[in-house]
């Protein structure tokens, strides 16, 4: 996997690159599209909600070619969004 940070949004004090790539290998990561339609011409961005090897959550938005990650923003994950990777993972029908 290449990542490419170039205009990346995140905070780096919470959220550091390597935590973010870590995310994108974390086996029970979830991957979505946005429900809406995009932007005629734009390219389609897509969400991460991952776990770091340091056990941090992180929420991502990114686009990728299929060969390149190019991260848009990282945060770290939202209660809301813990308990959705939590209830994700753990249901064993998903």
């Amino acid at each position: 996997m290449e990542f490419d940070w170039i205009n990346s949004i995140s905070s780096l004090r919470d959220v550091a690159p390597r935590d973010v790539e870590e995310t994108f290998e974390d086996p029970f990561s979830i991957r979505l599209m946005p429900d809406t339609d995009p932007v005629p011409g734009a390219e389609a961005r897509y969400f991460n909600l991952g776990k770091a090897v340091s056990g941090k959550g992180i929420f991502s938005v990114f686009w990728t070619d299929g060969k390149r990650y190019r991260i848009i923003q990282s945060r770290l994950m939202t209660d809301a969004e813990a308990g959705f990777y939590e209830r994700k993972n753990s249901d064993p029908g998903a």
